[in-house]
């Protein structure tokens, strides 16, 4: 197993996710700062999902000119950048530096799973488990870094998001001796020839629907969570940290899923365990009777942490060829995290116009049923070429 490679992509994994972990602790000084309606306060969110759903189709087409060394790297420098650019007491560099390193992430969603493909196809259960859990990290350690980093520290707001920039840029330097590791192979068919073989693919859009809808949960619980519980009665700094207990269990879940489901060549019975649990979860936070809300915040954090990892592994799983890998996963993310994007700006305007939040975790319960569905045709044993 190629170990620096191995290095090198959980440096990119761990940073894929602090710069959207961080925002949710911070919503309700964000909110007092700048004066934001929660549907404005959503957008932070969901601009990166829609970066996301744009960036993520295109991602072959930058793979083919600059290489899959060259396009992460670029990545980095540009996550660097937009998280960096947050800090700026400017309105709008708040929005502009969201997009950035939405962009940015997008590439990195794209190409760890096409990565793992190509180099690690004999251990792909073992590598996804462990980037996965990379990404859970960076976003357990942001969301619970957040607030003690903005009021104990004192860095205010805008700095807690903005700190970020620095593991990212070590994530830069490190990730520079790559570009020149990662060999180029020409594409066997062209874009559009691959998008359109992928669009007629039934298994296809089922990996990628399972995709965007266990994002759509994850991206609303992220942003929402800390909110939920301040609302009833938690301060801040418990509330960033049962995010961050969120977080933690899905370190576990994509841990544990991911090493159990590349053994087996069908995934269903574990799609059903999944959707079982989350179930569970989503209860008990409509019902949080008093001193059970960590039960149900790991639950559920276990299940988020487990869906993603299996959902990146269905992309290595479901296709022979590393370019198709490529192809499978720009078209599952874009497709996917355009359904994600509506995720915590539907979350937040249901709150809006109720103002309770039973009404939004009801709605990510009609998701986990479309969910399990979805997640039932990707985990059968086949391929979608």
């Amino acid at each position: 197993m190629n170990l620096l490679l191995l290095v090198g992509i959980l440096l990119v994994a761990v940073n894929l996710r602090p710069a959207l972990a961080s925002v949710g602790p911070l919503v309700e000084e964000i909110r007092q700062s700048t004066s934001l309606s929660s549907s404005q306060l959503g957008l932070l969110t969901t601009l990166p999902l829609i970066a996301f759903g744009v960036i993520s189709t295109l991602t072959p087409l930058f793979t083919r000119r600059l290489g899959i060394g060259g396009t992460l790297l670029g990545a980095l420098a540009l996550l660097a950048f937009g998280i960096a650019i947050r800090y700026v007491a400017w309105l709008p560099a708040l929005y502009l530096g969201t997009l950035c390193l939405g962009i940015a992430i997008a590439f990195g969603n794209v190409l760890l799973p096409s990565i793992t493909k190509r180099n690690f196809a004999a251990n792909s259960g073992f590598v996804t488990s462990l980037y996965s859990s990379g990404m859970a990290l960076g976003a357990s350690m942001a969301a619970g870094l957040s607030i003690p980093l903005a009021n104990g520290v004192g860095l205010g707001w805008r700095g807690a998001l903005g700190i970020w920039a620095i593991p990212a840029a070590i994530a830069f330097v490190a990730w520079l001796p790559q570009v020149r590791r990662l060999t180029r192979s020409e594409p066997n068919r062209s874009f559009a020839k691959a998008m359109k073989d992928l669009g007629g693919s039934r298994l296809a859009w089922q990996v990628a629907f399972f995709m965007g809808l266990q994002s759509l949960t994850y991206y609303a619980v992220l942003a929402w969570l800390p909110a939920i519980l301040i609302s009833r009665g938690y301060d801040a700094s418990f509330s960033g940290w049962m995010l961050s207990l969120s977080q933690g269990m899905g370190i576990v879940g994509s841990l544990i899923i991911p090493t159990i489901a590349g053994r087996k060549p069908d995934q269903r019975g574990i799609i059903w365990f999944l959707a079982s649990v989350e179930a569970v979860g989503l209860v008990g936070l409509i019902a949080s009777p008093a001193g059970w809300i960590a039960i149900w915040v790991s639950l559920i954090g276990l299940v988020l942490g487990g869906s993603f990892g299996l959902a990146l592994l269905f992309i290595v799983l479901r296709t022979r060829h590393p370019e198709t890998a490529t192809e499978l996963s720009g078209m599952a993310q874009s497709i996917g995290y355009l359904i994600a994007g509506t995720g915590p700006l539907l979350f937040g305007s249901l709150f809006d116009l109720t103002g309770a939040w039973t009404c939004s975790i009801l709605f990510l319960m009609a998701v986990a049923v479309l969910k399990l569905a979805m997640g039932l045709g990707a985990a059968a044993a086949r391929t979608v070429d």
